[in-house]
């Protein structure tokens, strides 16, 4: 069993696509958009990420995050290089040799994290 959704409220569905496009590898061709608002996209794993347009977003926990695991620790630092360039906020930043991580912030405040560690 495999994990291969999540569904996300956004208050602009294209932005979100945008943002997702442009760093975590959605592919806007795979774009499929309903009447409702929502726009399912694809990236080159399979995984769908809903994002129901028109909505708005409260307050989320702390806690509360997502995740992209990237094949190496240089591919996390480029990717926090880029998005730190394009003025994007990091959270939260780890650069060990066990765990190479960073948390932002996507257009409506959800939190998603970008990370490196060596198989168990």
């Amino acid at each position: 069993m495999h994990l291969t959704h999540l569904g996300l409220p956004v208050r602009d569905a294209r932005r979100s696509l945008r943002f997702y496009e442009t760093y975590f590898g959605f592919d806007p061709a795979t774009a499929q958009r309903y009447e409702d608002g929502t726009v399912i996209v694809r990236n080159a794993d399979g995984f769908d990420l809903a994002l129901h347009g028109g909505q708005e977003v409260g307050p989320l926990p702390a806690f509360l995050h997502f995740g992209f695991r990237l094949a190496g620790p240089d591919e996390v630092r480029a990717l926090l290089a880029r998005m730190r360039a394009d003025g994007i906020a990091v959270d939260e930043h780890y650069d060990g040799p066990a765990y190479v991580a960073f948390k932002c912030a996507d257009p409506d405040g959800h939190r998603v994290e970008t990370y490196w560690e060596p198989p168990a």
